[in-house]
């Protein structure tokens, strides 16, 4: 023990003699570290608040989209191709479904006061049942006011409630919508997602009075199941049911939807993160290999300068494996030290990246600094060093004494 602590303060200060070229050393070693960190925590992160907004599904609702399974975010995010009177219908008619909720949403000009901002509206159906069924099954919640009861009053996001105007928006007051007024009769609290909390949500009928929308169609339908059925045999019942519907109404059994299940929405999130998460840690292995390179370069160079010195440890009586110690030593700090560098950027990062999306993105989602993620960020940045440095260290180990001392005459 008393040895390696020598050993370990020899590389020390071994390695505060060359302070400006064993920084740019660790510099590559903390932008590769940094990249892991921050980038599979936000990923991380993302991924427990996906995983949360399914499990608040439970096993009792299915989601139908139009399109395929490859275009089911792109339908979330902007809309497009709609479920049309005869879908809605045929998934109500498919055996073990409860309820069927039609959601519809859009951007449009609302003026609150004085003040004309730019937001989302949003429409369900049936109006009173549906509320019902978010309530249970999404967590709807009111915070101020009440539920609507009229087709003249709308519901509001706790984000319209507090960010969007300039002023708190006051229930009971009017706000008008497509020159429409409306009477606002509560405001929710928060849904967990930017997006649904930016959100004036009010009957499908009157949202599709003013879009222009088509009667009896929507966005996506929220399917409640009965009470004891299994949810992936009644979504096999609902794609028979659409199936049948398409083919007698185009010709064609063509799946263009999605039928999902909590289950099936949850390894799709996984499936498309874990892809993120690899293509992640292999451009930022790229830079760790860089900054390994670095770390074996300067250690090479090392080797060169300290040629008269290991000489005249070696004839003093320092072993090989000394050498190869101290040499170590020095390498796997340059990487620990990177590694401590990079993980704090990383988590600041992904720590300001969080505060800000409280306020900002659709998301509320955390940034997931686990005690796990941390230490494999430092001992992977202190293997990389040892394995960088061993090549030089044992090519200074088997420098010869007599050899190393002429070598400096």
């Amino acid at each position: 023990m008393e040895k390696l602590k020598e050993y370990f303060n020899i590389a020390i200060r071994n390695i505060r003699t060359r302070t400006l070229r064993n920084f740019l050393t660790i510099l590559g070693i903390v932008i590769g570290v940094f990249l892991i960190i921050s980038l599979l925590s936000l990923s991380e992160g993302l991924k427990s608040t996906i995983n949360q907004q399914l499990q608040s599904m439970g096993g009792e609702m299915v989601m139908v989209m139009p399109g395929g399974d490859e275009d089911i975010f792109s339908s979330m995010m902007f809309g497009g191709v709609k479920l049309q009177p005869e879908d809605m219908e045929a998934i109500k008619k498919a055996d073990g479904v409860d309820e069927v909720l039609g959601l519809s949403y859009t951007g449009s000009v609302v003026r609150y006061k004085d003040e004309a901002k730019q937001a989302a509206i949003a429409g369900y159906d049936p109006w009173k049942e549906g509320l019902e069924i978010l309530s249970f099954f999404q967590g709807w919640s009111i915070a101020e006011g009440r539920w609507p009861s009229k087709g003249n009053q709308i519901l509001i996001g706790s984000h319209v409630t507090n960010e969007i105007f300039s002023k708190k928006v006051e229930i009971g007051s009017e706000m008008v919508i497509k020159g429409r007024r409306f009477e606002i009769a509560g405001a929710l609290n928060s849904l967990g997602s930017k997006q649904d909390d930016s959100m004036i949500y009010m009957d499908m009928k009157v949202y599709q009075e003013l879009t222009g929308e088509k009667r009896g169609t929507a966005a996506y339908a929220m399917v409640t199941l009965e009470e004891g059925v299994d949810e992936n045999v009644v979504a096999e019942k609902i794609e028979e049911s659409l199936k049948e519907t398409r083919k007698r109404r185009i010709g064609t059994d063509e799946a263009d939807f999605s039928v999902l299940t909590s289950e099936k929405m949850g390894n799709m999130v996984d499936t498309i993160l874990g892809i993120i998460q690899f293509v992640i840690i292999a451009f930022a292995s790229v830079a760790i290999v860089v900054g390994g390179i670095g770390i074996m370069n300067s250690m090479f160079t090392s080797v060169k300068e300290r040629t008269k010195e290991i000489g005249i440890m070696k004839a003093i009586g320092a072993t090989n494996s000394a050498v190869l110690s101290i040499f170590l030593f020095e390498a796997g700090i340059i990487g620990f030290v990177g590694g401590i560098g990079g993980t704090l950027l990383g988590a600041g990062l992904a720590k300001t990246i969080e505060l800000y999306g409280q306020a900002h993105p659709l998301f509320y989602f955390s940034a997931s600094i686990t005690p796990g993620l941390i230490i494999f960020g430092l001992v992977f940045s202190f293997v990389v060093g040892c394995l960088a440095g061993f090549f030089p260290a044992r090519q200074a180990a088997k420098l010869k004494p007599v050899e190393a001392l002429r070598r400096y005459e």
